[in-house]
């Protein structure tokens, strides 16, 4: 018996007694914050977070709650919610940018793979396929050949000429006793329309949304699905910047056909789409599924060396955002970047201002006049200035819209994906992107990128420094919501 009392006490002494001293409880020993970070806020970026983070409106809702003033308090407190329900998850690093090798020393890639949690495989085999004319055809031939699952994760499924075309093929597969599944992001996919869903349904598909709008989700709205996968078979998949509508059609001829590229996938690399897709499917639906119908033996018969990388803000980190920064850290001879939305943190700037001082051929190509995104495209341009005046380039492909979401580094690796450059795609999005370590492949696309340049135009410092006062205004407007998009 006293042995147990002497146990009771030795607990409760451990629960009082502070037997860690405060200053080695909030340190890092040796704290690499001794160093200079990667892009310190400015005051406007400081002010700007502050007006959307939820703690200044639940001080005003508190103060207007003890002043009576009840309808203040309903609004300000309603304002603390939305900020608090919006704000990002996750933030962008700020130290450990600053790297010693390159894309091509052999430390890369495991650095890679262990920063992302996804490694590099051998075995597969992917191919770039230019605009609708090339990538609906092999997305619609593989869905016709389909024998055992189809799986679709989308954010973009419109009514359509091209959207009737797949509910189509995709109801003759599911009556063929294919098992069709379809996730649809709640809010990117509204458009659908109702003869689309009906052709689906009488076929036999599996349609699910993802993270629809309810009283009860509120505190998730702002996570969307932007992936774009269409997985067959559990050994065959496609991925890009398309989703499935009819200005994805043609060869990006007019403002009316959008721009972009797709990737067709075989080999190890598809396994990851299936298992963000099946990540998503179980999340919504609570329906794990599994079998080799979904997730084959794979043959490793291909050439590439690839990796997924599939990316939430679920798990508080952004997976193609260490991506990105750390291959534009890791380039020594060239970055390609081609990215609708174009919208760089501080940090991200001055990653791309140190790559162009260490001789490093930096060209970002982003949609210009045909943009469908306002507030991207102001915020954009906005932060041209200071990449300008380092010398970087930056061109506006004005021919249509520009949507595909791709970066080259030094010829030698390259990503395709549905990331775009913002902090939407960071922080609140799931995407997921294939990366590529073979030279050839990434001069393909390099060339590509090179061939684009003849659709654009080249931004300069005096036209960005000379544009109007409505312009800037228009800038400074679209910056409030840099962080949401």
């Amino acid at each position: 018996m006293s042995q147990v009392k002497s146990r009771v006490k030795h607990t409760q002494k451990r629960w009082h007694d502070r037997r860690v001293a405060k200053r080695w409880r909030y340190r890092l020993a040796p704290d690499p914050r001794s160093r200079p970070p990667k892009g310190l806020p400015g005051l406007w970026m400081r002010l700007r977070r502050m007006l959307w983070s939820w703690w200044p409106w639940a001080v005003m809702f508190l103060a207007a709650m003890v002043l009576d003033r009840w309808y203040w308090a309903t609004g300000l407190g309603l304002m603390a919610v939305f900020c608090y329900m919006i704000a990002p998850k996750e933030s962008p690093p700020r130290y450990g940018l600053d790297h010693a090798f390159s894309v091509a020393d052999k430390e890369f890639l495991p650095t890679m793979g262990g920063a992302t949690g996804s490694w590099f495989v051998g075995g597969s085999r992917i191919e770039i396929l230019n605009n609708g004319d090339e990538f609906y055809p092999a997305m619609l031939d593989a869905i016709e050949q389909a024998e055992v699952s189809i799986n679709i994760e989308a954010y973009i499924y419109w009514d359509g000429h091209i959207g009737k075309r797949f509910a189509d093929a995709l109801a003759d597969r599911a009556r063929a006793g294919v098992t069709v599944k379809i996730l649809l992001d709640a809010v990117g996919s509204t458009s659908i329309g109702e003869g689309i869903l009906q052709a689906l349904e009488s076929g036999g598909c599996q349609v699910a949304w993802y993270n629809p709008i309810h009283w009860y989700t509120l505190g998730r709205y702002n996570h969307r699905t932007h992936r774009k996968s269409l997985v067959i078979d559990g050994d065959l998949a496609f991925t890009g910047g398309a989703g499935i509508a009819d200005q994805w059609e043609g060869q990006a001829q007019d403002a009316a056909h959008w721009r972009d590229i797709q990737i067709r996938v075989e080999g190890p690399a598809v396994t990851p789409l299936q298992t963000g897709f099946a990540d998503n499917w179980l999340l919504t639906t609570g329906e794990l599924i599994s079998g080799p119908q979904y997730y084959p033996p794979i043959d490793r018969t291909g050439p590439l060396v690839a990796q997924t990388i599939a990316s939430s803000p679920e798990v508080g980190a952004s997976t193609v955002r260490v991506m990105y920064y750390l291959s534009i850290v890791c380039a020594r001879k060239s970055i390609f970047i081609a990215n609708p939305y174009f919208v760089p943190d501080e940090a991200a700037v001055e990653a791309l201002l140190d790559a162009k001082k260490r001789g490093v051929d930096v060209r970002v190509m982003v949609s210009g006049i045909h943009n469908d995104n306002w507030f991207a495209r102001y915020n954009s341009v906005r932060l041209y200035g200071s990449l300008l005046e380092a010398g970087i380039e930056i061109l506006e492909f004005n021919r249509t819209m520009l949507h595909q979401k791709t970066m080259v580094v030094d010829a030698h690796w390259a990503t395709v994906g549905t990331t775009n450059f913002d902090n939407r795609s960071f922080a609140h999005n799931e995407e997921n992107n294939v990366c590529v370590y073979d030279a050839a492949w990434a001069q393909r696309l390099h060339d590509i990128f090179l061939a684009d340049v003849a659709g654009c135009e080249r931004v300069t410092l005096d036209a960005w420094r000379n544009r109007g006062v409505f312009q800037k205004g228009a800038e400074i407007f679209a910056s409030l919501v840099q962080d949401q998009i």
